[in-house]
């Protein structure tokens, strides 16, 4: 809880490899029994065979023209894959696809497809195995994830049909002993029926448009695992902390065991903490299935003395436990596995104002995140997830949020490792929601579906909370289902009835709130707003409104004749509803900075606007620290390529709003407000820093000095404190420059940060009703049109890669001159093909010096990626700027 390494780039790609070397060596080991079926599958339309599943789930049947596949998979996203259709993610691709005429950029989860949709009917799901040999061994099928309904056949054999597999969200494991061949070919064939209307599926809401197959398909993991007569399942463990003091941690271990043979079964269930033993024999009846609980009270060896805990992300250490548990029978394994968990205690209670605050072992978290969104087509890449959460950490963030689409085991244990937190929960805007509609069996689908998804993700001590209700609370029969969910499960975290504040009959008040903006704000907007979306209480889904991506990444998704004017191929990679256009944004960008002149000016000022707009969201947050507990970026990424809610684009390219992002949330910080025009230090980290010194200037267009004070500054833990108050000094030009920075005792700087600002103050409009309910108008902008009248600045670049692993490079900048460096943008190059090497994490980008000012920028590759030396030496660094001229430079690399 010390302050450390602030996350610079190589050491979040050190970390997020050494974080990959473990999540492989775990998975190697969690179930020596478990063996993935992802290759060998193909898929094809039940329209188009007239076999049955007893006769496709054979040897002797042969698919023809069937599509190659792999799983997890959906239907649609196979066939992107196999090239069936042209990218889906350029222009207008999408709408051209088959059933995609009532879905652009709608949400159609309750519609029916087209009749004439080749989605329309169940699509097959084939693929051929081995079943691993076992001594009087149990054989299991394990589904991760179905969407909606299934026929599943193993060898000629029916083993579920589908008023028994349901529910997107369920998991499932069925015996298929009796029907397996070990030492043959085994063939598994798997009929998935789309969601209907009015089913509790998967949807995309106004984020995009929807898959036209509605995201049919095995969209998880799909498995088999072998055991002897005693299968163990849902293994858990609870982790209590002692606090304050946090030098004791009690745990609770449990895990279900069921007994599969026809007879009864004396079992032995024996568990190991690193030096931890404990062990209880247990009888079962025949086909028995029974909870066993090992508690600290009756196995004192399960209180832990002095435990290694796991902190979120700059707070602490992310520290592991393996749990192993092993279930004997007459001397022999019958099931094994390996749990990975941390000792943590999440909890959440209400402040005196009524907001949450989310604890960790005690300590409160300003909870700064976004929301997740998978690829459209459920496209699962562990080498991808790597590097988004690389991203997230190098913002330094400590969050996601889920809505629906919870993600894989694999994605939880990198935040494990990250220390993100996860918030999960149902989807709001479809049937999820609809209760009023829900029949028996709806309740029953979902209660079961909490039920598969908590067990699931229960001991991922990054998650900390389960919002069961989203954008408005469930029915009282609902929640009561759910409220009885989570106890069967001993829920280990808090959870509440949605992501507003609205009451439930059974629940306790959320303390949270779901009141935007989703559509552009002005940055002060965060300071001033006291009763919608500024910056109090804890927000769940809140933007500064679009997040236009770069040039290059719009060139990479509209075709050259649509790229300028704005028409409607940028629409329909908006989002839907009042979300489908720019109008309100482009307005406020041109009385902001003046009207673009095209489509670079455009991308151009949209990542100031972008950087200005998250850096005021998340420092108004900070600032208000523990009145504002809590903020949600709307969203974090896409699920496509996107105009809107992003703080990365699609392509992984780190734009303006990325690192004003990451500036805001610098873990020890020095911030201005828009508000009162003080100084802040926000200091995140849990121990006081005394001794440091702020230092604030104020300079006019021309870079003449107007102001500027150095005080010092006690930062207390955990806190803020406004150190000083700017003056409006007599002969300010329009627009002019705050610069400010934050030294600690030994003179280093660890923090700095630069405004644009105006003397035209910025005011808000009439308080949002009615059809403004998704922002705040502006009634006067700021001016800084003198932005784009700023002379040419000199500015020096040079660029070498001094030590090679894991292959930063360093980018030397000196302003030469006598005007502004404003808003500089470095990107690192291929030299053959000039394409800009994605991923990477910058140290700092999008930065601006002053006459005489250097900087030093660091980058390094993030994990799963080529490094940025090694694969395109000599690489090469492009620097532009608002007024620096493009330039291009060779990286020094010594030779190796």
């Amino acid at each position: 809880m010390k302050p450390n390494d602030q996350g610079g780039p190589v050491t979040v790609a050190l970390f997020l490899l050494a974080a990959t070397f473990l999540l492989n060596c775990g998975h190697a080991a969690e179930l020596v029994s478990k063996t993935l079926l992802n290759d060998g599958w193909e898929i094809q339309s039940s329209a188009k065979i007239k076999a049955g599943g007893d006769a496709i789930s054979t040897t002797a049947f042969k698919p023809a023209d069937w599509y190659k596949a792999t799983a997890p998979s959906t239907v649609v996203g196979c066939l992107v894959e196999d090239k069936v259709y042209p990218d889906p993610f350029f222009g207008m691709n999408l709408r051209s696809m088959p059933g995609m005429s009532y879905a652009i950029g709608a949400n159609f989860s309750n519609l029916h497809m087209p009749a004439d949709s080749p989605f329309h009917v169940s699509w097959w799901y084939r693929t051929e195995f081995q079943v691993p040999t076992s001594r009087d061994g149990q054989v299991w099928l394990n589904f991760e994830g179905i969407n909606y309904r299934a026929n599943i056949w193993v060898n000629g054999k029916l083993v579920a049909d589908d008023k028994q597999v349901a529910g997107a969200y369920r998991t499932y494991d069925f015996n298929i002993t009796d029907a397996a061949r070990p030492g043959a070919p085994n063939v598994l064939a798997v009929e998935v029926f789309p969601p209907e209307p009015n089913n509790l599926g998967l949807t995309w809401v106004d984020w995009n448009p929807a898959p036209p197959d509605k995201d049919m398909g095995l969209w998880r993991d799909v498995y088999l695992t072998t055991t002897g007569p005693v299968a163990m399942d849902f293994p858990q463990v609870i982790t209590k902390v002692d606090m304050p003091a946090l030098d004791k941690a009690r745990l609770t271990v449990s895990a279900e065991l069921r007994n599969a043979s026809g007879k009864p079964v004396r079992a032995t269930l024996r568990g190991t903490i690193e030096n931890i033993e404990f062990e209880q024999p247990v009888e079962l009846a025949a086909q028995e299935s029974k909870e066993i609980v090992f508690t600290p009270e009756d196995f004192p060896q399960l209180v832990v003395s002095q435990p290694r805990l796991w902190w979120p992300s700059e707070i602490g250490q992310q520290n592991m436990y393996d749990l192993k548990l092993e279930v004997k029978v007459a001397g022999e394994t019958s099931d094994s596995d390996v749990v990975h968990f941390g000792v943590r205690e999440a909890t959440s209670e209400l402040n005196a104002k009524g907001y949450r605050v989310f604890k960790i072992n005690g300590l409160p978290m300003l909870v700064r995140g976004g929301g997740w969104a998978p690829d459209m087509f459920l496209r699962s890449s562990a080498e991808r997830e790597q590097q988004e959460i690389a991203y997230v950490k190098d913002m330094h963030l400590n969050a996601i949020r889920f809505e629906g689409k919870t993600e894989s085991g694999r994605f939880l244990e990198l935040c494990d490792r990250a220390g993100i937190m996860v918030i999960a929960g149902w989807c709001c805007c479809d049937f999820w929601e609809k209760w009023a509609s829900w029949k028996d069996i709806d309740y029953d689908i979902a209660a079961q579906s909490l039920r598969d998804q908590t067990r699931r993700i229960r001991n991922h001590p990054c998650v900390i909370t389960w919002w069961y209700g989203s954008d408005n609370p469930p029915n009282e029969r609902a929640e009561r289902n759910y409220l009885a969910v989570f106890k069967e499960v001993h829920w280990p975290n808090s959870a509440q009835s949605s992501a507003s504040e609205k009451p439930t009959k059974l629940g306790a008040p959320t303390g949270i709130r779901m009141t935007g903006p989703y559509e552009y704000v002005p940055p002060v907007y965060w300071y001033v707003d006291t009763h919608a979306g500024g910056a109090y209480s804890f927000i769940t889904e809140t933007s500064p409104g679009p997040a236009i991506p770069p040039i290059e990444s719009l060139r990479q998704m509209l075709p050259p004749d649509h790229l300028w004017p704005i028409d409607d191929f940028w629409s329909y990679h908006c989002g839907g509803g009042p979300f489908k256009h720019l109008d309100i944004y482009t307005e406020a960008m041109t009385k902001r900075l003046g009207a673009p002149t095209g489509v670079e000016d455009f991308a151009r000022k949209s990542q100031l606007v972008a950087y200005d707009g998250e850096r005021a969201m998340f420092e108004a947050y900070g600032r208000n620290k523990f009145d504002s507990t809590g903020v949600i970026q709307w969203m974090m990424n896409n699920a496509w390529p996107s105009m809107i809610w992003h703080l990365y684009d699609y392509y992984l390219r780190p734009g303006g709003g990325y690192f004003g992002a990451k500036k805001a949330c610098e873990p020890l910080h020095i911030q201005y407000s828009y508000d009162d025009r003080s100084v802040v230090v926000v200091n995140n980290y849990f121990e006081a820093l005394p001794g440091l010194k702020a230092s604030a200037a104020i300079y006019n267009l021309d870079a003449s000095e107007k102001f500027s004070q150095q005080v010092s500054v006690d930062a207390a833990a955990n806190a803020s404190a406004r150190v000083l108050t700017l003056p409006t000094p007599d002969g300010l030009s329009p627009t002019y420059f705050v610069r400010l920075s934050l030294e600690d005792a030994a003179g280093k700087i660890v923090s700095r940060n630069f405004y644009w600002l105006s003397t035209q103050a910025e005011t808000l409009g009439e308080p949002r009703n009615g059809s403004d309910w998704y922002y705040t108008p502006t009634r006067q902008f700021a001016d800084l049109t003198a932005l784009s009248n700023l002379p040419p600045a000199e500015l020096s670049v040079s660029a070498e890669s001094p030590d090679l692993a894991p292959d930063p490079v360093r980018v030397h900048l000196e302003n030469t001159g006598r005007i502004p460096a404003f808003f500089v943008h470095v990107k690192i190059t291929a030299r053959e093909s000039g394409e800009e090497i994605l991923p990477v994490l910058w140290e700092d980008n999008y930065i601006s010096l002053m006459p005489g000012e250097k900087r030093d920028l660091r980058a390094g590759h993030g994990p799963g990626s080529p490094p940025l030396v090694k694969m395109f030496k000599p690489g090469m660094v492009e620097v532009e700027g608002w007024n620096v001229a493009p330039q291009t430079n060779q990286v020094n690399v010594p030779d190796y």
